[in-house]
Parts: structure tokens; sequence; C-alpha cells
């Protein structure tokens, strides 16, 4: 049964109502195990935040959050990763973001360590989204599945072809995978092993195969 959350504008109209406990993000998404994505929060999102017993926040824009929103951090033990401040957008390419700070956000977001740990950005869109895509490519997902996740948050007005063009063109090798990576992203890569091992195995017999029709030809 899918589980059915009041929006915003729901639990503004209704301030004193049970609605209000139950206010995700209007972009608030559930990525992987321990991974969660939002936009910049409001009031309204702190009792379903505090809910998921986020351990860490990373944010990609280079806003900076509402008193607030700081505040909720503070009082939660919720340590606030601002990397947006640092390394957000390259000013003389046509790169939305800075590989610098895709690269740092991933080496966190795949550390345990931080976990349960959110990403955002101001509107959960395009910083975000391209976070995600392009841990998608880490996951080895086809980009068709990873384009289909990102236009699923960006509507057709807001998507953006240099975030969907950054994603494609990232080089995964850059980023350096921590210690302590997730369970689900081990046994992922294992899988992948796997298959590359049994499609080798495969190659070979049908060469070998090849090779000795030939043979018998000769």
């Amino acid at each position: 049964r899918e589980l059915m959350f009041p929006s915003q504008q729901q639990a503004q109209a209704h301030p004193t109502n049970e609605l209000q406990q139950l206010c995700p993000p209007e972009e608030f998404g559930h990525v992987e195990k321990g991974i969660y994505r939002s936009n910049a929060l409001i009031p309204f999102n702190f009792p379903f935040i505090k809910a998921l017993n986020i351990k860490t926040v990373v944010q990609l824009s280079p806003e900076v959050l509402i008193k607030a929103v700081t505040t909720f951090f503070q009082d939660n033990g919720i340590q606030h990763m601002h990397l947006g401040l640092k390394a957000w957008r390259p000013s003389t390419t046509w790169k939305p973001v800075s590989e610098e700070l895709i690269k740092e956000a991933l080496e966190i977001v795949l550390d345990v360590n931080y976990h349960p740990i959110m990403v955002m950005c101001s509107s959960g869109i395009h910083q975000t989204g391209t976070l995600v895509g392009c841990l998608r490519r880490l996951q080895n997902w086809s980009l068709t599945s990873i384009l289909v996740e990102y236009r699923s948050y960006a509507s057709s007005r807001s998507s953006r072809y240099g975030d969907e063009q950054f994603i494609e063109l990232f080089d995964v090798d850059l980023v350096r995978l921590p210690a302590k990576l997730p369970d689900w992203f081990i046994e992922q890569r294992e899988m992948l092993e796997q298959e590359r091992l049994q499609e080798e195995l495969k190659a070979r017999g049908t060469a070998l195969t090849s090779s000795r029709s030939f043979s018998f030809i000769e």
C-alpha cells in the first residue's frame, strides 16, 4: 500500500492539524537505504525529517539557510555540510556544477559513517538531481534509466540539458570510494563483477568453439 503524505499547502492550511506531523519536503525522495534527497526545508517539514533520524545533511547550492533550519539541525544533532559554499559552479564552462562539488559530495554520500544522510539544494532538482544521476553512474545504471529518474523530479519546464549532459560525461573514476561503503553498494558491485566474469567466460567459450571448428575445416 502506497503511503500518502500531505502537501505543504495542506499542512499550512491546517497548522494545528495532524497533517503537519507528516509533511515531507515537496521534492523529497528515497534514493537508497540510508540516503535521501530534498529541496530546501521549511519548519512544516521538521517533524517528518526528525522521524528519519537524519545524521548528516549535504547542501549543494550556495544559498544560506534560514535561521529556523540551522537551529533545527543544531537541536537535533544533524551535521550540516554546506559544500555549495566552496565549490559550486564553474564560471567559464557550460557545466552547471563543478566536478569537485559532485566528487566530494559522492565520497560523503557513499560513506556509511555519515548515514542516514540527506542531499539537498534549493530546488531539490538541479544540483541534487545531478548528484543522484552521477551516483547512478557509479551503480552502472543505463543512461536511459538515469535520465528517467532525473526527469521524474524535473518537470519539462525545469529540466536542464546541461544537467543531463554533465551526468553523461562525468568521470566516475575521479571518485575515491570510502573505506566503509553501504552494503547495498558492495552487493551491487559484486553482482556486476559476477556478470562480467560470466560474460568473459562465455566469450572465451565461443572463441574456443569457433577456433576448433576452423581447425576441423582445415
